[in-house]
């Protein structure tokens, strides 16, 4: 082994055992510090992985940790609903080696959505976290086809209050126990794991922001990861708002873009919420979610190595 790559492996095990010793201990991991370590990255159009009947699909390898090693490709990969794969669609996912398919969606959004398509070989789980009602509070708005209905629900600020109760959900015993879960199961996985919820957004973009956080990548970029939904979905939201206004269903589509974007703001909700009940980000690991020293350990193995 050369001396580089000793000190790297040195460094990796530098930044397990501080966070593991502060997960024991209650505190927030202090990271050593590494003047040669690599700037954090993001990859944007690398990890993207394009389907025809899903636009939220991306791998979350290639981002760098505070040690400088990126998260592993092939090992998580975070999507959309999959019922409207093309039989080219789950071909090319089995080509992934998926051994997992988590479904974060309720049971209302899987009987209008339809159940996911998965590829040959990969298990699937039903896993459903709540979304404050929020799905069905927006088809009913759209069903009404009520100008001041749609209003009534929508606007005025109501749509963004929707997702911040959502968002301030998934601190919930029952949604955190099921995020916690899946991280438990994706730090024991010797395969690749897909995880989804409907637009691939909101309950999973907080798992996967949450996720990279606990194996080592910083804040910011766990955050930027988040935001990128709004860069792969921009195109198929705004021709859902164009149907919707070309069949006279909706006079005033735009009061759904607060349902269709995310933002920092909503991440903030979930994020302050985290701190208010716990206190720090360890705490949220351990208490909140379930998760031990070992299985932080685990996860950093299966992501990073």
């Amino acid at each position: 082994m050369n001396i580089k790559r000793f000190a790297r492996l040195r460094i990796s095990m530098l930044v397990v055992t501080a966070a593991a010793g502060a997960l024991l201990g209650g505190g927030t991991a202090v990271v050593p510090s590494v003047a040669d370590a690599a700037p954090p990255i993001m990859r944007a159009e690398a990890t993207r992985i394009t389907l025809q009947g899903a636009v939220n699909v991306r791998d979350i390898g290639g981002y760098a940790t505070y040690t400088g090693d990126p998260t592993k490709s092939g090992k998580v990969i975070r999507a959309d609903a999959l019922g409207k794969l093309t039989d080219a669609d789950v071909q090319k996912l089995g080509t992934l080696g998926i051994k997992t398919v988590i479904d974060f969606r309720t049971q209302a959004e899987v009987g209008a959505q339809g159940a996911d398509r998965v590829p040959a070989g990969a298990t699937a789980v039903a896993r459903p976290i709540s979304d404050a009602g929020m799905y069905l509070k927006m088809v009913q708005a759209i069903g009404s086809k009520d100008p001041a209905v749609q209003q009534a629900a929508l606007g005025d600020g109501k749509a963004e209050q929707m997702m911040r109760d959502t968002y301030l959900s998934f601190l919930s015993a029952d949604s955190m126990a099921k995020f916690g879960q899946t991280i438990k199961d994706i730090a024991a996985s010797n395969g690749a794991t897909l995880y989804h919820c409907t637009a691939g957004k909101d309950r999973t973009g907080w798992m996967t922001y949450v996720m990279l956080r606990a194996a080592g990548v910083p804040e910011s970029v766990a955050r930027q990861d988040y935001l990128l939904s709004n860069q792969y979905r921009a195109a198929a939201d705004a021709a859902q708002r164009a149907q919707l206004k070309q069949a006279g269903i909706m006079q005033n589509p735009d009061l759904l873009i607060p349902l269709q974007v995310v933002s920092d703001e909503y991440l903030n909700t979930a994020v302050d919420q985290m701190n208010q009940q716990f206190g720090d980000f360890g705490n949220f690991l351990t208490k909140g979610l379930g998760l031990d020293a070992a299985t932080i350990v685990k996860l950093h193995r299966t992501l990073v190595g």
